[in-house]
């Protein structure tokens, strides 16, 4: 497993971790489609929440939140569509986009044995970071 996919596993293990210290509960992880994959995919009453993950290391090319374009946007709407489309008993739920983004404040030593918990970093989760836009994705 590279280097990676590890830090997105991490990554994500920490998003569930958190969403479900706030009341969520996961539905699936990794969900794919042919249009892209959704990081987790959690309920909390009768909301569905999409949910993008993101960890970063500091460098030049800016901070988690800012690498969620509207090209990524569009596959997970599509994404989000299948879905719905497959488990049609999720269509009454209000739908959500949230993106949850991890900062780490010092560059990690890419090795396979590193542990990112000893690492700081920042968390920030967005609710409804973007929308579901017809016109984006050109139904």
């Amino acid at each position: 497993m590279s280097f990676n996919q590890m830090l997105g596993q991490w990554a994500e293990q920490q998003a569930q971790t958190y969403l479900e210290q706030h009341s969520f509960k996961m539905l699936q992880r990794n969900y794919h489609s042919r249009f892209g994959e959704i990081d987790l995919i959690m309920t909390r009453q009768d909301e569905l929440i999409f949910v993008e993950v993101k960890a970063r290391q500091p460098n030049a090319w800016g901070r988690a939140t800012e690498v969620i374009t509207l090209a990524k946007q569009r596959k997970i709407m599509h994404t989000a569509l299948v879905f719905l489309q497959q488990y049609p008993q999720f269509n009454l739920y209000a739908l959500r986009f949230d993106v949850v983004c991890i900062d780490f404040l010092q560059p990690l030593a890419k090795i396979p044995q590193q542990s990112f918990l000893g690492s700081a970093y920042d968390l920030a989760w967005i609710e409804n970071a973007f929308t579901f836009d017809t016109n984006l994705i050109r139904l």
